[in-house]
């Protein structure tokens, strides 16, 4: 079973439990949904939801967990004042989305009165939202039509190729990608768009993706870029950079044994397979731009619109994910840890010294 409360722990850390899980069915329109916020510490948790046909409800239960806790470490690192919370729906979006069970989906989360906003992920997008925010007020990501921020992989792209800048520069002396050959595993949402900001700076770019549909959107438009039948083709192949941007789980004990890249920066989400894959990446010689560091670009995007969306706002905070992931490799080397600890222990202190901050007694 999923330790939710984190009770195996016989001396859990402050940011060892989520604050709240929430179970959410209705029956009618086939919504079974949980929500999990991880921390408030910064402010009301952002995080989007994601719509997947999961096994069973404990790999549902376990996905939520482990991608609100991401949620909470990416909102501190990019400067936002928000929490960490993720909600993912059970089921096929493609077959199980209808507007009731989104519209149930929004009552559930205004039940939560503003303690989580939430927004696109896997499986949903703007204009689910816009039916999401029929029901609901904490909502993001919605269409520009309905005054909101449209797509967020735009920023996120965006945000893992100035990530990726940055780990070429600390390896590299070099900002620039020209020249360097760099893989994309997944093409979709924000995969295809990290691909022309490669082109655009002058890489050589090699792409899978196990829809084939996607790999050749991307090879009509760009018949240089390369493609390899699956994901293992190409973290073996003769690559400077491997960029995940599917789901979670890619850097695996294999994977990393095998591995030639010599950066790892991508826009998935929980790309070590478990705890200790970080340790085998900086053993191994490769530098790793921590996930939540360098695709924060999204949530940076939707967090922007709760304020009234500014794109050049927002662009030019994601702009400082390059300097952020600068500090962090800056971080590891002087006190000797992989970059993936530096950015935890930079996300606690930020949760810890503004978070305190609660205590000062407003009088309302």
């Amino acid at each position: 079973m999923t330790d939710v409360f984190g009770l195996s722990h016989q001396e859990p850390s402050r940011n060892s439990r989520h604050e709240q899980v929430v179970f959410c069915a209705d029956d009618r329109s086939g919504l079974y949904a949980i929500i999990a916020i991880y921390s408030t510490a910064l402010g009301p948790g952002l995080g989007g939801t994601r719509f997947y046909p999961y096994p069973d409800e404990q790999a549902a239960l376990a996905d939520v967990l482990n991608l609100a806790r991401a949620m909470a470490y990416k909102n501190a690192l990019a400067g936002l004042d928000h929490g960490g919370a993720k909600a993912v729906i059970i089921g096929d979006p493609a077959t199980d989305k209808t507007e009731a069970l989104l519209r149930a989906y929004g009552r559930f989360v205004q039940s939560l009165g503003g303690r989580y906003y939430t927004a696109c992920d896997v499986g949903t997008y703007s204009e689910d939202m816009d039916i999401v925010g029929r029901e609901c007020a904490y909502v993001t990501g919605r269409t520009l039509a309905h005054g909101g921020a449209g797509d967020s992989s735009i920023l996120t792209a965006y945000g893992v190729f100035q990530g990726m800048r940055a780990a070429a520069a600390h390896r590299y002396g070099d900002p620039s990608l020209r020249g360097k050959r760099v893989g994309v595993e997944g093409v979709g949402k924000v995969g295809h768009r990290l691909v022309e900001h490669l082109l655009e700076d002058g890489a050589e770019v090699v792409i899978c993706d196990v829809n084939d549909q996607a790999v050749e959107r991307v090879r009509h438009r760009h018949p240089e870029v390369d493609s390899l039948p699956d994901a293992a083709a190409l973290a073996t192949a003769d690559i400077d950079v491997y960029a995940p941007c599917a789901l979670g789980g890619a850097l695996t004990d294999d994977t990393v044994a095998t591995l030639r890249a010599t950066i790892v920066c991508g826009g998935a989400n929980n790309q070590l397979a478990h705890p200790g894959v970080e340790k085998q990446l900086a053993d191994r010689g490769i530098l790793y731009a921590p996930d939540y560091v360098v695709n924060s670009g999204g949530v940076i995007q939707v967090a922007d619109e709760i304020a009234g969306f500014n794109m050049e706002r927002a662009k030019a905070r994601a702009a400082q994910i390059f300097a952020t992931t600068q500090k962090i490799f800056a971080i590891a080397d002087d006190e000797g840890v992989p970059p993936a600890v530096a950015a935890d222990r930079l996300a606690e202190r930020r949760m810890s010294e503004v978070g305190r901050l609660r205590a000062i007694w407003l009088g309302r």
